[in-house]
């Protein structure tokens, strides 16, 4: 947790944004959700929301602010002695309200009579779009059946730009990630099941902070975006991607990629592509700075790859028909990135468009940028990844191939590359007043030779 004083001067940021809005703000924090039976529960989580301006990492909470008094109110039942049996003593919900400033607390049940009098009195009720099942419900039987944009947007607007407190946060989650980074690219050796080296990583992730921050992707078969089976022995020749990430015990997210090559040097096939991809990673990381819209970033980006694969005679055509005709889409049918924070892909409860799009801004229809979660014009404080990759998907070739679709060496990538795989490379990048910096410590190897160099190393 951080200290009262952030809870309290956020909900106090919030208030002042919402300033003229009036009724109440009511938030529901996560409950704890069984796995197989009542008394088997998943690991908890709280929601982020809840955590940014309440701080209170435990279940079944909710509170409502008075947007017209100011009047803030934590919901939450106080431990019986059934319960002390088994947890031991527990500090009661006046203590934990008084511990991130909050001076009134009620029962849980509570919560419905506050809901029912605001109601009742023709106020306006915001809430937020829920994430999970019990939310849900709850939401519905107080009766609120539709999330209040302005209080998302205010969301948004103060969640998007890190604090210092929580760049250092972000920090150690990042250096973190990286360790369990180092970890799994030492454990890569012929003959060893991939499993195997998913327990080792994620055993750092336990050991040091919450977990994971998200369901670890390792396999050497990359062009399978989310290749979560870890069954298969480390075969001779293949790339094994690796995309994973740590979550700190203060619950803020880190999330790195590489790609290695499982005997520990490239073929000159894998080194071209691989190299293809590490310029337009460092291209990213170039133009990343305040001002800069991340949509044109990852069109430059784009374009970069097109130029390259064109020289390697993949794809042929001009330059500039090729970028506005989506053709990058065939080979990265992802963005380029995403926002950071408090969640591995921030706020995205909220709605993705709301969270990665300015108001003037339109999605894209095309493959890939279309898929691009951070579109915004770039200012201090954003957090957000930079990873480009090259992926060769036979089903998505043939069938942009059945469709005519031009500027593509079919023949090429059939008689070549169905076999590749796919590579990605990742970091999570804080936009800074000048520029930008790699969050976390020593930066990963990235480059063709640095990661070849770790990994004979590594035998040592």
């Amino acid at each position: 947790m951080f200290s009262k004083e952030t809870y309290t001067s956020r909900r106090e940021e919030l208030k002042r944004l919402l300033k003229g809005e009036g009724g109440i703000a009511v938030f529901i924090g996560n409950a704890e959700a069984p796995a197989q039976y009542k008394d088997n529960c998943y690991k908890f989580r709280q929601d982020s929301t809840w955590l940014y301006y309440f701080g209170l990492d435990e279940p079944k909470m909710a509170a409502v602010i008075d947007l017209d008094s100011g009047k803030e109110t934590l919901y939450a039942d106080d431990f019986s002695i059934d319960d002390i049996i088994w947890t031991g003593p527990q500090p009661s919900v006046a203590e934990q309200a008084a511990k991130v400033g909050i001076a009134n607390s009620e029962p849980y049940a509570k919560l419905d009579w506050a809901v029912s009098q605001a109601i009742v009195q023709g106020r306006k009720i915001h809430s937020i779009p829920p994430s999970r099942w019990f939310n849900t419900l709850r939401l519905q039987g107080l009766g609120i059946d539709k999330p209040s944009e302005a209080l998302i947007r205010a969301i948004i607007k103060m969640r998007l730009v890190k604090t210092p407190e929580e760049i250092a946060e972000l920090d150690a989650a990042g250096i973190l990630g990286q360790k369990m980074h180092t970890v799994a690219r030492k454990g890569i050796r012929l003959g060893r099941v991939e499993q195997e080296i998913v327990g080792e990583m994620e055993g750092v992730t336990l050991a040091e902070g919450w977990g994971v921050s998200f369901a670890t992707i390792l396999t050497q078969h990359g062009e399978v975006f989310h290749n979560h089976g870890h069954a298969f022995p480390i075969e001779p020749g293949k790339l094994m991607v690796i995309d994973a990430g740590a979550e700190s015990n203060s619950h803020y997210a880190s999330d790195f990629t590489r790609t290695y090559p499982t005997g520990g040097k490239y073929t000159p096939k894998q080194r071209d592509i691989y190299s293809i991809v590490y310029d337009c990673h460092e291209l990213a990381f170039s133009l990343t700075k305040p001002g800069t819209a991340y949509r044109d970033v990852h069109l430059a980006v784009a374009r970069m790859m097109l130029d390259c694969l064109s020289q390697l005679g993949l794809v042929k055509g001009d330059l500039d028909e090729m970028v506005a005709a989506g053709t990058a889409g065939l080979f990265m049918p992802h963005g380029l990135g995403h926002n950071m924070g408090l969640d591995v892909h921030d706020m995205e409860d909220l709605g993705e468009d709301l969270v990665g799009y300015d108001p003037d801004q339109t999605r894209s229809t095309q493959l890939g940028l279309r898929s691009l979660r951070m579109a915004r014009k770039l200012v201090p404080g954003n957090v957000i990844t930079d990873e480009p990759g090259i992926y060769f998907i036979p089903d998505l070739i043939e069938l942009w191939k059945k469709e005519g679709r031009p500027f593509v060496n079919y023949a090429a990538l059939e008689k070549g590359y169905f076999d590749f795989g796919g590579i990605r490379i990742e970091d999570d990048v804080l936009v800074t007043a000048d520029g930008a910096r790699r969050l976390g410590g020593t930066r990963l190897p990235a480059s063709p030779d640095d990661v070849e160099a770790a990994m004979e190393n590594d035998k040592l």
